[in-house]
């Protein structure tokens, strides 16, 4: 009997430390509570608790957690009801504050959450709260955190999930930003314009910049290509007088050639006739008057083609005569002719 009596004994010892080992995982903190009051947190590892008087009050996850709480109708300062809803990311960084410090801190922080969103975005207007979401994460944030403490709840981030205004609000809003889209719209068009006209004047006095002095150029080419031109005329001139300085020529070579100069000038289309002196003593019984004066039968201007009236051979020139007299006869007679001719065409 006593033998089995201790086997009993021995059996029951090995359940009941058995019974009383635990392992917490990773990341986990169980609470312990000795006959009712808080004895101890066990955070990872083995752990072995006195049975009957140790008990487990808690086991708490120490990951970090995320809270979809739903969404929660606001009232904006310009009086517009919207349903917000946010995300709270937080972690217990103290399980023993996390069990004692609030009855459900679950619930506690979802309450807290809205009340502190009512207050935040109920001093803002519609426009600044759908454009201000940084501002309101951080606030809501630094408030929750602040306020979880006693709880022994880390709050690390706080997002805004969702931010739904009423139907005709968004109607309204559709119709503003189509609005302002139209209007950037204009704007942009007529800044396209204006970049058009601005760049097309730039263009416009570019060319005529260009053209100017394309012109001008082109004048100073002409006008130095013309002044050559005349330097290069006055000096075939210059080297032909000073050939003829070289050459000697004597007085009768000029005097002829004084007689060619004016049978070119005394052309039968001239309006006005020019004698030498010498040949205006010999013809002056001819009784010519110059047109010029206006007196007397003026010659009409002969328009129509050279009038050539053979003239009876010089009984002077013969064999003998010098070519210079030869030219001189020549002269004289060409002068004759033309005489003739006016005066057969007055008659």
């Amino acid at each position: 009997m006593s033998y089995v009596f201790t086997i009993i004994i021995t059996v029951l010892v090995i359940y009941l430390i058995l019974s009383n080992i635990r392992i917490v995982p990773q990341e986990h903190a169980y609470i312990i509570e000795r006959l009712g009051k808080f004895k101890t947190v066990w955070y990872a590892g083995l752990h072995l608790k006195i049975p009957f008087i140790d008990r487990i009050v808690n086991k708490i996850s120490l990951k970090e957690q995320v809270f979809d709480f739903p969404p929660q109708p606001v009232i904006t300062k310009d009086n517009v009801s919207v349903k917000v809803d946010s995300v709270v990311f937080s972690k217990v960084f103290d399980p023993q504050k996390y069990t004692y410090g609030v009855e459900n801190p679950i619930a506690g922080l979802q309450n807290l959450s809205a009340t502190t969103l009512r207050s935040i975005i109920g001093g803002m207007e519609l426009d600044t709260t759908l454009s201000s979401r940084e501002t309101i994460n951080a606030q809501m944030e630094a408030i929750l955190d602040e306020a979880t403490d006693p709880w022994g709840i880390k709050v690390n981030r706080v997002e805004l999930k969702n931010i739904d205004p009423p139907r005709e609000i968004e109607e309204v809003m559709t119709k503003q930003m189509r609005a302002e889209r139209e209007r950037r719209q204009t704007v942009l068009e007529a800044q396209a314009h204006q970049e058009s006209v601005v760049s097309r004047a730039e263009g416009d006095k570019k060319a005529k910049v260009l053209a100017a002095e394309a012109e001008r150029e082109a004048k100073i080419a002409l006008a130095q290509g013309e002044a050559e031109s005349i330097r290069l005329v006055y000096e075939a001139q210059a080297d032909g007088l000073e050939k003829l300085r070289e050459a000697h020529i004597d007085e009768s070579v000029l005097r002829l050639k004084g007689l060619e100069a004016l049978r070119d000038v005394a052309d039968g289309r001239a309006t006005k006739i020019y004698m030498p002196t010498d040949i205006t003593k010999a013809v002056s019984t001819l009784g010519l008057i110059s047109e010029s004066l206006g007196i007397g039968d003026s010659v009409p201007v002969d328009k129509g083609a050279d009038v050539h009236v053979q003239a009876a051979a010089d009984p002077c020139i013969n064999e003998e005569t010098s070519r210079e007299g030869r030219n001189a006869a020549a002269t004289g007679d060409a002068i004759r002719e033309d005489l003739e001719a006016r005066r057969k065409g007055v008659l």
